[in-house]
Formats: structure tokens, C-alpha cells, sequence
């Protein structure tokens, strides 16, 4: 994948750091990623880059609709590769995040909402742990 286009289509400007933190995002397939985790990986391949940097490339990224930020931890992030509506499983006790099959969910009823408000996404989380914990 030519990451620098896929910076460059979303209207970024091309920067070393942008670039190699994208090849690990996007290099591999859809996946769910912290900051923190990100932040480890580019250190394992020995890519210059701060923790402070890596939370700013992230937001950049969501601003510009190539990342989504979920709303799973209170005060952890969690980022998702695979921009298309879906719904996520996270087990507590791994601290993982899947995808649901959408096959296996279906949502009957939504609220109204305020005049002059629209629905822009539905996220459902289903958080799971192990019996007994």
C-alpha cells in the first residue's frame, strides 16, 4: 500500500514521521491499536519518533477520516484501521478489541432525537469478561 498517497488523498501533508507511523497502521490489515501500543511498536523498529508526536499524528489521522477513535476506556484511546460502521467486542480481561460479524447483530429501535439533530454513527460495545472475575 502506498501510504504517502493515502496521506496525501486525505489532504496531509507528507512528513517522515507520518509516513512510517502509517506503514504500521495501515501496512497489515485493519486493527485496533492504543497510542501507547503504536508508541511501543515504532520504538521496536527503531523509528525517532515521541509518545507526545504519536498522540498527535493519531488525532491528525482521525481529523482527516483515515482512523476512528473508539469509545471504549474511560481515559485510554483506542483507535480502529477499519473506518466503515461496525460494532467492537472488548475483553476487559485482555484489554483486546474484535469486530462483531454484523451478521450477528441487528438494532430495532433508536431514540428520537433533539430537533435538529441527526444520528450520525451507532457504536455498540459489548464488553465481555471472564466468569467468576
Amino acid at each position: 500500500m502506498d501510504v504517502s498517497r493515502k496521506l496525501q488523498d486525505a489532504g496531509m501533508r507528507i512528513t517522515r514521521q507520518r509516513v512510517e507511523l502509517a506503514q504500521l497502521l495501515f501496512g497489515n490489515g485493519d486493527r485496533h491499536f492504543t497510542a501507547d501500543a503504536l508508541y511501543d511498536e515504532a520504538m521496536g523498529y527503531k523509528i525517532p519518533v515521541s509518545l507526545a508526536t504519536v498522540y498527535n499524528t493519531l488525532q491528525q489521522f482521525v481529523s482527516a477520516g483515515l482512523i476512528r477513535k473508539l469509545g471504549i476506556e474511560g481515559q485510554r484511546s483506542w483507535y480502529d484501521t477499519n473506518i466503515s460502521e461496525h460494532h467492537h467486542l472488548f475483553f476487559e480481561d485482555e484489554n483486546y478489541i474484535d469486530d462483531i460479524d454484523d451478521a450477528s447483530i441487528s438494532i430495532g429501535k433508536l431514540p428520537a432525537v433533539p430537533e435538529g439533530m441527526v444520528i450520525s454513527r451507532v457504536e455498540i460495545v459489548v464488553r465481555l469478561k471472564r466468569q467468576g472475575t
